[in-house]
């Protein structure tokens, strides 16, 4: 299984993608730092690159990859070689080396300009978005033979965290703005990984007005300690789960 997980993460790290997505970051990072007058509002600017950007390229680029290595898939399948070693070691690899470019890319000019605990904060969110979304990649890509279905699967389950989720909850808000709804925001707020990753980073920049309708409702939960751990608990379950199922698919799944 090392060893496989070690071929992976080569073959992704020499991907022409992936370096040019790692040095896309770091560009980006370091002007949007250079630019601002202070390492605050340079976070603020990273906050949609990190929260939009990074989980669209981890998505797509792991459902390509997998789909594009379903001729490796097969031939490893046919060796004396568990099925549970070979899908997991195909998610770390994966998830491993979208989370080093992102490190690269974003983590180092965080270090370097603000290792303040709002930083450190970010970096981790990027991270574990970026695992949720692989994740979710490898879901979409085993659930379909289709690659083009894939990919659209995928594109899709994007677009809706990180657009039209927050669109349903604003518009049942509205409809219901009589009734108490603030327990049940709390358990819509767990269906959202990239809502979650942005309440947090949002409450350690202790910046309430730009929260929104929908971060705001959370602001007295998520702001103490037990609701931080609370969220970041859901998040390790979001990859869990979602990891567990794509399993569940693949053991299945006649190749």
């Amino acid at each position: 299984m090392n060893k496989l997980v070690k071929y992976v993460c080569t073959d992704i790290l020499r991907n022409r993608i992936v370096i040019g997505y790692t040095f896309f970051l770091l560009l980006i990072s370091l002007s949007l730092f250079s630019l601002e007058d202070n390492a605050s509002k340079g976070l603020l600017s990273l906050l949609n690159l990190v929260l939009i950007i990074v989980p669209l390229v981890s998505v797509i680029f792991s459902t390509i990859y997998i789909y594009n290595s379903a001729e490796f898939i097969e031939l490893l399948v046919s060796q004396p070689l568990r099925r549970k070693h070979l899908w997991s070691s195909l998610f770390i690899g994966l998830a491993g080396s979208l989370s080093l470019a992102f490190l690269i890319g974003v983590g180092l000019p965080l270090i370097i300009y603000d290792a303040s605990a709002t930083a450190w904060m970010m970096a981790g969110m990027g991270i574990v978005l970026t695992i949720i979304f692989v994740a979710i990649a490898m879901l979409a890509a085993v659930a379909t033979r289709d690659k083009a279905k894939g990919i659209g699967i995928s594109i899709f389950l994007w677009l809706f965290f990180a657009v039209i989720f927050d669109g349903l909850v604003l518009f049942a808000l509205f409809q219901f703005e009589d009734y108490p709804l603030e327990k049940a925001m709390v358990v819509a707020a767990a269906l959202n990984p990239v809502d979650l990753g942005r309440i947090l980073i949002l409450l350690k920049m202790d910046i309430s007005a730009l929260m929104g309708y929908t971060g705001a409702v959370f602001r007295d939960f998520f702001g103490t300690q037990t609701g931080m751990l609370i969220a970041i608990l859901v998040l390790l379950l979001w990859i869990i789960i979602v990891f567990e199922l794509s399993l569940r698919k693949f053991n299945r799944k006649d190749l």
